[in-house]
């Protein structure tokens, strides 16, 4: 039987219904990579929908992960069948662990020939996203479509948000579906749906006791809280009765950058970055722990914040507690974050002002690392870089509202640190999964949320040539991404790793030869240039910022290697 069908159907398939159930729960945009279901699908079946083709399927996960979490909308990702699929998986596992609902569907062999491992190219898709899946179901019947974009759609936007999966066989796919059949209207969750345990309130109310009579409270927010709608009311609370704020990596920007009572991102390296003793600081005095949205996957861990005295944990989220032997809360509290806030805020009117504990030490520690004059001979610090990027972002975004995306290395935890956030999701990066080459296809996404504002992407030499062949994507859409390579020829976190396990390094295995990024970049499409000092980042930067379209500036980089400060990383 032939694979390609004789001529154009001249009646609506299950292509047509796919792409209209999926712009009736709003999405505008499918990221992908097509192959021979093209003669079953040209994504021009339903109006409203663009297709964004990318040069590899884990570029069209990671931009629909990034559009969806910014977006708080689900959207969608394309693969063809096999190897298409296999490539599409990484951007399911980024979306399933960094927690963003999209709907990820690819092609599959024809109905009749589906024998996973024998059949040409044809393997058990429903098999390999089904264990990183919300959802995962293979089409049977053409009419089932409509109904299948449902339920995937409803297990996408459920707490832990996540994707979903649909198989589509290639036939099936360009087959005929009966349109006298009505489907009720689409209905999309306005924000994700969490589990509201009965009693809710009573939990509540010990967590209202213990912040009363709490001297030095700490609201530890994940993402969750930002998904819940519940930043106004942190904010609000937080600043009513001056209780510190840290986040995760990617709940940065839940309050601004420079507020005072924004005591940072943490992450388990930041010791050893700043060899001054950061977690102590910040949590060594806190004798209340508030989890707003608090996530495992998010990378604080608990025996981050117990250190100093003794603490009473709360914890507050939308799911069930699934690591009670990580973290055992004193209280727990299954709610929508957002419905615990202003129950919280409610409830404590009459409560007086806290006292903040002083984390003046460290933030004295930090801005004497961002304000480093020197100039070395083997590169600019990261730091350094960041600080440069912080300055034009703050001259370029109007109050302040702009993106920073990292890609996944070493240089990721200094932007945890030290990358400006005004706005939630305004520091980006694969927190969950830490998807090598996730920053390009990230800025891609966020660039897309945001048109209206400046997009600065730092990728280390590493991660960023593993997936630069996207450059080309960002110059088709001209896109005004503003990327800097922080370039020192090696996989620097790997590098780290072996000085703490051996005290030395093996170059085989983290080394690499040069890469003109320049050059690459240029044979892309993309305007480039190379910095080596702060005036010549700063300048470049600004003129990337000013350009309207792509830009890359490569910047040679070295790092101090310190063995001590990273204990936090084995606990």
């Amino acid at each position: 039987m032939s694979r390609v069908s004789t001529g154009p159907s001249t009646s609506p398939t299950t292509a047509h219904a796919l792409l209209r159930r999926l712009h009736d729960h709003g999405v505008r945009t499918v990221f992908g990579v097509v192959g021979r279901e093209a003669a079953s699908i040209l994504f021009d079946e339903a109006e409203g929908i663009d297709f964004v083709l990318t040069r590899h399927e884990f570029t069209a996960g990671v931009a629909a992960d990034v559009l969806a979490r910014i977006t708080g909308r689900p959207q969608a990702c394309w693969a063809t069948l096999g190897p298409g699929m296999t490539n599409l998986s990484t951007g399911v596992a980024t979306s399933i662990l960094d927690r963003s609902p999209v709907i990820a569907l690819a092609a599959q062999s024809e109905s009749h020939d589906i024998f996973p491992n024998d059949t040409h190219q044809c393997l058990d898709s429903v098999a390999v996203m089904d264990p990183m899946t919300k959802y995962s179901v293979e089409l049977q019947r053409p009419d089932d479509i409509t109904d299948l974009v449902d339920s995937a759609m409803t297990a996408a936007m459920t707490e832990p948000v996540g994707p979903s999966f649909i198989s589509l066989p290639v036939d099936l796919l360009g087959g005929a579906i009966d349109t006298s059949v009505e489907h009720p209207p689409a209905r999309t969750p306005a924000k994700p749906i969490g589990a509201v345990e009965a009693g809710w309130e009573q939990a509540a109310d010990q967590a209202v006791d213990l912040l009363r009579s709490a001297q030095h409270p700490v609201l530890v927010v994940g993402a969750a809280a930002i998904r819940s709608g519940a930043v106004p009311t942190i904010r609000a609370l937080a600043e009513r009765l001056q209780i510190p704020v840290i986040t995760t990596y990617i709940a940065k920007g839940v309050l601004p950058h420079g507020h005072e009572l924004n005591y940072g991102a943490v992450t388990g390296y930041m010791d050893g970055i700043l060899s001054f003793p950061a977690l102590e600081t910040l949590f060594g005095p806190a004798d209340v722990i508030l989890t707003i949205g608090y996530d495992y996957a998010e990378d604080l861990r608990p025996s981050m914040w117990k250190r100093g005295g003794e603490k009473t944990t709360v914890r507050v989220s939308p799911t069930a507690n699934p690591i009670p032997r990580v973290y055992r809360p004193d209280v727990d509290i299954v709610t929508d974050v957002q419905m615990f806030m202003e129950y919280l805020d409610s409830r404590t009117a009459d409560v007086a002002a806290k006292t903040p504990h002083d984390i003046t030490p460290l933030r004295e520690r930090i801005g004497e690392f961002l304000a480093d004059p020197d100039q070395y001979d083997d590169g600019m610090r990261v730091h350094q870089v960041i600080d440069c990027m912080n300055t034009v972002m703050e001259e370029t975004a109007e109050s302040g509202e702009g993106t920073i995306v990292s890609d996944i290395g070493f240089f990721r935890h200094y932007g945890v640190l030290f990358a400006r956030a005004d706005q939630p999701f305004g520091f980006l990066t694969s927190a969950g999964c830490s998807s090598f080459g996730y920053g390009l296809p990230a800025a891609i996404g966020a660039q897309l949320a945001r048109p209206g504002q400046p997009t600065f992407l730092i990728a280390g030499d590493g991660g960023f040539h593993s997936n630069s062949a996207d450059l080309e994507t960002i110059a088709r859409l001209n896109l005004p991404i503003v990327t800097v390579v922080v370039n020192n020829d090696t996989n620097g976190l790997i590098e780290l790793y072996q000085n703490l396990g051996h005290h030395r390094s093996f170059d085989p295995a983290v080394k690499f030869t040069g890469v003109d990024f320049v050059a690459l970049a240029r044979a892309n499409g993309v305007e480039a240039i190379k910095a080596g000092t702060r005036e010549e980042l700063l300048a470049a930067l600004r003129k990337g910022a000013g350009l309207g379209r792509p830009f890359v500036v490569e910047v040679p980089v070295n790092y101090d290697f310190q063995a001590g400060g990273f204990g936090a990383l084995s606990i």
